[in-house]
């Protein structure tokens, strides 16, 4: 009877008498990721909270996830995933995002615009790649926006045209993001010589506070006029670079940037991980995906260094190439980048404002990318 008693409750309640070997190699995946973070310092305030959802996620018979049947309640990240799901969290970091955000460097220097522009090559490409691999339009339209190195961004589209393929567009989206130090130096190299690498640039003009003021209300507007779909994001990007400049609202600006961005980046980035399942995972789709977000992720690079060398031409060595890497939206690692191998290359080189310029139109330009495909596709 003992026995019979032990056995029973090993089966119906013991986790370890339910793990699978996918789930295994996801703890696997979720411990190192923690240790890239901890260890690497590679994106800690991502990767952290993600692996550790992965590992949460995969724990076999939880209830963790469990949706709501009848009068059995749903597990808790089943309820904290409903913001990730149907598309709260993301603006909601925008709205950090904004409110973190000097949109300075931009507005000195309008042609970083046109760098971030050119840096969301790898979305179109992608999604073009993705439609001949077989994927419907609204798949490869969230596969493509991984390109963008903008999290946030790539789950909110997957989220409204894809739902199914959340979990991994996100996972890789934010490890691209992570990879950033390891992904890009590489191009920055082949692509750029040693002497276009130590352009040092002119010092960048004084922005006026008015100008910063209007700059949130002015996008606002027009991207509101012309992509609809994108004002969410955008929407509440500006938002929160207006709590910032406008100097009257230090309290909401604060809290943006501090309490409601830290709060919502843990329930983001913990229900992401926690979604990624092995049965999602450890599947040929899964791999499709990761290899279409690194190409995707590798043309956006190129794409806003080539644009980079043809400005560098045009203003006979005004414009360091390498800037233009940091046209894709990982704010502010690309231009953090930018920085450091201009420094390798002249000692002397100081890059980081300018490389901001197309690092935060990068951030506007993926959003305004994802509402145009959503426009299109949804």
């Amino acid at each position: 009877m003992l026995l019979e008693w032990i056995s029973k409750f090993v089966t119906n309640y013991v986790g370890l008498s339910h793990l699978t070997i996918g789930q295994l190699g996801m703890i696997a995946i979720g411990i190192t990721l923690i240790y890239l973070a901890i260890a690497k310092h590679f994106e800690p305030l991502l990767l952290i909270p993600i692996g550790f959802g992965i590992i949460l996620g995969n724990i076999p018979i939880s209830g963790i996830l469990r949706e709501p049947t009848g009068s059995l309640f749903g597990g808790l990240l089943h309820y904290l995933g409903l913001g990730t799901w149907l598309g709260i969290y993301p603006p909601l970091i925008f709205l950090g995002i904004g409110a973190m955000t000097d949109f300075g460097p931009m507005i000195a220097n309008p042609v970083s615009i046109l760098l971030g522009a050119a840096a969301q090559l790898g979305i179109f490409t992608s999604f073009l790649g993705a439609l001949f691999m077989g994927y419907t339009p609204a798949e490869a339209g969230s596969i493509g926006i991984i390109g963008g190195a903008d999290g946030p961004t790539a789950i909110y589209t997957a989220a409204r045209m894809a739902p199914h393929l959340l979990a991994p567009i996100a996972v890789a989206a934010y490890s691209y993001i992570a990879l950033v130090p390891m992904i890009q130096p590489p191009i920055i190299k082949l692509m750029t010589s040693r002497e276009e690498q130590a352009i040092m640039m002119e010092q960048l003009r004084p922005v006026s506070k008015v100008q910063k003021i209007m700059f949130p209300v002015l996008v606002v507007i027009l991207v509101g006029l012309l992509v609809p779909t994108a004002l969410p994001l955008v929407g509440m990007l500006m938002l929160g670079n207006l709590l910032k400049e406008c100097g009257v609202t230090d309290r909401l600006y604060k809290t943006a940037a501090n309490e409601l961005m830290n709060i919502v980046t843990i329930f983001l980035m913990v229900t992401v991980g926690a979604s990624a399942t092995a049965e999602r995972f450890f599947t040929w789709q899964f791999i499709g995906i990761l290899l279409l977000g690194l190409a995707a992720f590798i043309l956006s690079t190129v794409g806003g260094l080539i644009f980079g060398k043809i400005l560098c031409k045009l203003t006979g060595g005004k414009i360091n190439p390498i800037i233009g890497a940091a046209g894709v939206s990982a704010v502010p690692e690309a231009a953090r980048l930018s920085q450091k191998i201009g420094r390798e290359a002249n000692p002397k080189n100081f890059l980081l404002m300018h490389a901001m310029g197309p690092n935060v139109a990068g951030t506007i330009g993926s959003a305004v990318a994802a509402g145009v495909l959503m426009a299109m596709l949804s």
